[in-house]
């Protein structure tokens, strides 16, 4: 079993927060970044925003468990936020409030949720929208009924849960998840989720997509994500090479 051993985190180290729509989105889209933020010492709370409880294989309490393992193997922490039924999440204003106030609670300085990008389940372009119009709504603080500080994030991340879910036209970061304590570590996360691999290989569909992108790049594996926003920089000194070796 790979080590989740992690370096004690700074007291200036904000918390990462991924959002997923159901039980195995985040292992399965941007798991690799999680792995490693936790082991650099950042802190990564995920939270799942249904049950799971379409998918043609596993219970809801069975997902529960196999998320909450995952979790464990990233080493992050994780909670259930219901906003709706899986197959039925809607961007709706009372939704996006709710996870304004879980941010508001984390307090994070970088969020991820699923691309905006149409793929084969709408739950996932729901949540994106609804991530993208909380980390607006938590920064108000003028907004009657929302608990807690207003609090602005750093950054908002998209990840792609599936290849069709990639936005078109690049405009995506590309991060170096090579260390082999790292893929471990995922890979065990995603093999977590064993009800949904009944049927399908998505394990080495995820590994395949990280390791295609990773090679481009000129390393063994790669995670994209997809800013929200246009990142701001101090300077050109940490940009050492553009991703596409070939």
């Amino acid at each position: 079993m790979p080590s989740t051993a992690r370096k004690k985190p700074s007291s200036e180290s904000a918390p990462l927060l991924a959002f997923g729509a159901h039980p195995d989105d985040v292992e399965f889209g941007c798991g690799a970044v999680l792995v490693q933020a936790a082991r650099a010492g950042r802190p990564v709370h995920v939270v799942v925003c249904t049950r799971g409880e379409a998918a043609s294989h596993g219970t809801p309490a069975g997902r529960a468990r196999e998320a909450r393992r995952a979790a464990e193997l990233m080493g992050a922490s994780f909670e259930f936020l219901i906003l709706g039924r899986d197959a039925g999440l809607e961007a709706r204003p009372a939704s996006a409030r709710a996870l304004a106030g879980l941010i508001r609670r984390v307090r994070p300085e970088l969020v991820l949720a699923p691309t905006l990008e149409r793929d084969q389940h709408p739950d996932h372009v729901a949540l994106g929208r609804l991530a993208r119009d909380a980390a607006r709504l938590a920064r108000f603080g003028g907004l009657a009924g929302l608990r807690g500080a207003p609090h602005a994030i750093g950054q908002l991340f998209h990840y792609a849960v599936t290849p069709d879910a990639e936005p078109a036209g690049g405009g995506c970061i590309v991060v170096d998840v090579s260390a082999p304590e790292v893929v471990a570590a995922w890979t065990a996360a995603m093999t977590a989720h064993a009800s949904q691999l009944r049927t399908r290989n998505y394990v080495e569909l995820q590994l395949a997509r990280a390791r295609v992108l990773g090679l481009r790049a000129g390393v063994e594996h790669a995670q994209a994500l997809f800013p929200a926003s246009a990142p701001l920089v101090a300077g050109l000194d940490g940009l050492t090479r553009a991703a596409r070796r070939f």
